[in-house]
């Protein structure tokens, strides 16, 4: 390895010790911080669906709206890691520094819990801001059209479907985090988290952070008739993306999945292989 990148027992290492500085931040920093990196995500949410929505809107070049829009969305993740924020998926490693017993699972979970409830605020603030920027217009309204496309198909998977495509998602958003504090240079960092979240995107997983922009964006949307026709999609599939589906057949599935990848095959996966025969460690 060279001066600029850790070995993964290092990179282990640091997660731990991240995991507790998360833990020991007040409720208020938390709450911030967390609604900071929903409007990150957000912002490389919309970003991303300005990018491709052309290619988004054809099945003949759908494949290549998703290239493209992965080339835009880790700037979310970037500004998280790099200008500073508390993302919930990412915070799946703090099990690192919960196995070494560093840390409570009562401060596991009240860093989840305010984190996540700032993300949420962070997230549907940019949707709003979206909907009120008519920016939806553009293309003659098939921007609307494909945001609302977009939130109806997140809600159209089944519960099962949407947890697993959550798992593959956090499994790949963890990673980015991961090698991310396995650079200490800014362009290390930001290249570390530019090709796992590229793939992901350009996959098609679910990131509940990403879907509290995505789907609340197509809801708003779908409001104006002109964007809700410029969609395609039929009565019944409109009348399907509501707040109700949105909780229920993806945010809770979807949550759920981003858990388990990044708890299970990053966070214990990395901490069973380098850090349990460790001294202080279970």
């Amino acid at each position: 390895m060279d001066a600029d990148t850790l070995v993964p027992a290092d990179i282990a290492a640091r997660a731990g010790d991240a995991g507790v500085k998360k833990a020991d931040l007040g409720v208020a920093r938390m709450l911030v911080l967390g609604i900071l990196a929903g409007a990150f995500i957000a912002f490389a949410a919309e970003g991303s669906t300005m990018a491709a929505f052309n290619w988004l809107s054809s099945p003949s070049t759908f494949g290549l709206g998703r290239f493209l829009a992965g080339l835009v969305f880790p700037t979310g993740l970037m500004l998280v890691v790099l200008a500073g924020g508390e993302l919930f998926t990412g915070n799946a490693l703090m099990c690192i520094a919960l196995a070494q017993r560093r840390i409570t699972f009562a401060a596991l979970l009240k860093n989840w819990s305010v984190v996540y409830a700032g993300n949420f605020i962070g997230a549907i603030f940019l949707a709003c801001l979206m909907s009120e920027s008519e920016l939806f217009n553009s293309g003659n309204g098939l921007l609307g059209g494909v945001t609302i496309s977009i939130a109806a198909g997140k809600v159209a998977h089944s519960f099962k479907a949407n947890f697993f495509l959550g798992l593959m998602c956090n499994w790949l958003v963890c990673l980015a985090v991961w090698l991310a504090y396995g650079c200490r240079s800014m362009p290390g960092k930001i290249l570390g988290i530019f090709c796992p979240i590229w793939l992901f995107i350009t996959s098609g997983f679910e990131h509940c952070v990403a879907n509290m922009y995505y789907i609340p964006a197509g809801i708003l949307a779908k409001s104006d008739p002109a964007l809700a026709e410029a969609s395609g999609l039929s009565r019944a599939v409109l009348e399907n993306l509501n707040w109700h589906s949105f909780v229920t057949a993806n945010l809770l599935p979807v949550t759920l999945g981003n858990l388990a990848g990044g708890v299970v095959f990053v966070a214990m996966a990395y901490w069973f292989v380098y850090l349990r025969a460790r001294p202080g460690t279970l």
